[in-house]
């Protein structure tokens, strides 16, 4: 009997060797899926559109070499992105970003460039099921404000945009001219400064964006010399969908303003640009943020009235040392938005496709989908992009991009219209024109 009884205890210590000893193979996923909430329509359609351009162009890329390179299955997985339109609204964004991740169960959260207000109300969710979230942002002064006002300060989104006038810390690439929108502003303006009174108009919008903007900007010129008209009643703060500006031109006007500086959306901007062109105010210098970014808007507010407006530049494909995906440049980038639209150059369309690239080359480094992993690749990325260098600050989560100033300036048929590059502080952004002092009014 103990003869017969140990073959079968032999088979079954046998089998559990082989089969207990052995994992089982990980599933492979038949691809990597990509979110996002984008604005398509409204009033930042022209960063959404621009921002999935880009980003569709880069998934387009990848997916030509395969999809990305995931080690825990030994292949390279295909990219699927799908965006959704948030119309602009905040709140509307974080809702369908929750969506994509109960519904659609994607992977990961991805942008292509959006305002401080949606990349925060976005994080929230992102943080609430942890899924990493990699866009580009509006500046970072407002942002850090919205990230400061939630405990704790969200941990799953990493963004790359721009600061107002916050330097980079000592000893960081970026601590030099050329990464704040107040080296890029002040360069032309300083330049010009002796023949100007001296006296500043400053507008913006009374939303979370425009009053981080508008805390910053008139002690920044305050500092530099500059007079600011109405500082210290907020004058120029002035609410979304304002109708009649004729108030403030006139005490601008009667204080003896030369120079025009702000932010808002480019349909209030128009307005207040066309009634003060009404109003005889016609200043020599034009600075005007987020409103002058996209072709499409500023020739909206129709004849001349673009002609010598500036704005800071977010994107150029003719930056140096800037590789896309394959064998995109940012220039073939430019060049297949251009014949899919008809349109010129969108700035955030280098900002989508580099978000995407930060992403790929996370996930390739974690060699796994899995999302802490990836969102510890993430923090650690040091990497050439379309859009230039990218390293993130790690106590903010948040990396520079370079920046210049643009000014809009007339061209040949049939586009009008470009904005070239007048001014720069960086070797690997050259310039492309002379700027335009004082904006010839006719």
């Amino acid at each position: 009997m103990k003869k017969l009884l140990i073959i079968p205890v032999a088979i079954i210590l046998v089998a559990a060797l082989i089969f207990g000893g052995c994992k089982p193979e990980a599933e492979v996923p038949e691809e990597i899926l990509l979110g996002d909430a984008e604005p398509i329509t409204g009033a930042m359609a022209g960063v959404g559109t621009g921002g999935t351009f880009g980003l569709r162009a880069a998934v387009d890329d990848i997916n030509k070499q395969g999809g990305v390179y995931v080690e825990e299955y030994g292949k390279k997985l295909p990219v699927r992105l799908i965006v959704v339109d948030d119309e602009s609204d905040n709140a509307k964004a974080a809702t369908l970003c929750e969506d994509l991740i109960l519904r659609d169960d994607v992977n990961f959260l991805i942008g292509g460039n959006k305002q401080p207000p949606m990349n925060a109300s976005i994080a929230i969710v992102a943080d609430r099921y942890k899924v990493p979230y990699v866009s580009s942002s509006g500046p970072l002064e407002p942002l850090l404000g919205l990230r400061e006002s939630v405990s704790p300060a969200w941990k799953y989104t990493w963004l790359c945009g721009f600061a107002i006038g916050t330097p980079a810390p000592a000893g960081d690439f970026r601590a030099v001219p050329g990464y704040t929108v107040g080296d890029v502003w002040f360069g032309p303006l300083m330049q010009n400064a002796d023949q100007t009174s001296g006296k500043v108009a400053v507008f913006a919008s009374d939303e979370p964006d425009g009053v981080g903007w508008y805390a910053g900007i008139p002690a920044a010129l305050e500092g530099a010399g500059f007079d600011v008209c109405g500082e210290e009643r907020n004058l120029g703060l002035v609410p979304l969908g304002t109708t009649d500006f004729t108030p403030l031109i006139r005490e601008w006007m009667d204080y003896g303003c030369d120079t025009l500086w702000g932010i808002h959306f480019a349909v209030d901007f128009g307005t207040l640009w066309r009634q003060c062109q009404m109003q005889g105010f016609q200043p020599k210098m034009v600075f005007a943020a987020k409103a002058a970014l996209f072709y499409e808007d500023v020739t909206a507010w129709g004849g001349d009235l673009p002609n010598g407006v500036g704005i800071e530049l977010n994107w150029r494909p003719t930056y140096k040392d800037s590789p896309g995906i394959g064998d995109t440049t940012p220039q073939s980038l430019v060049a297949r938005w251009t014949e899919e639209t008809g349109l010129p150059l969108n700035q955030a369309t280098g900002w989508g496709y580099a978000s995407a690239q930060i992403l790929f080359d996370a996930i390739e480094r974690a060699g796994t989908l899995d999302r802490d992993t990836v969102l510890q690749a993430i923090s650690e990325t040091d990497m050439y992009t379309v859009s230039h260098r990218v390293k993130f600050q790690q106590d903010i989560q948040f990396s520079r991009w370079p920046l210049a100033f643009c000014q809009w300036q007339k061209t040949d048929p049939p586009l009008n219209w470009w904005s070239p590059i007048v001014y720069s502080d960086l070797d690997f952004v050259p310039t492309e024109a002379d700027f335009l002092f004082p904006i010839p009014y006719e």
